[in-house]
């Protein structure tokens, strides 16, 4: 199974818009992430995280709309916290 490609295809089967936006205040200052850009930076993570990605969506879609919106919440601050932690290294 191609987890990139089964996660695009829950994802549009769930009519949920790719392109729609989430922004996030870091030290005062707006950081806008698109659905597909946290989608796409986790695809290109390990398989192992990759799948850990998809099975949480997969549960998000099973609680509600307000579920899926929480998860992709949360995985934007994941991966922005990541980045600002290797801005510092």
């Amino acid at each position: 199974m191609d987890v990139a490609q089964a996660t695009k295809a829950l994802i549009e089967e769930a009519g949920i818009n790719p392109a729609s936006t989430i922004d996030f205040d870091v030290n005062g200052q707006v950081m806008t992430l698109s659905l597909e850009y946290i989608t796409d930076t986790y695809m290109q993570a390990s398989e192992e995280s990759q799948l850990v990605f998809y099975r949480a969506l997969q549960k998000a879609l099973k609680a509600d709309a307000m579920g899926v919106e929480k998860f992709f919440e949360g995985m934007g601050q994941l991966l922005l916290m990541t980045q600002l932690s290797d801005k510092f290294k």
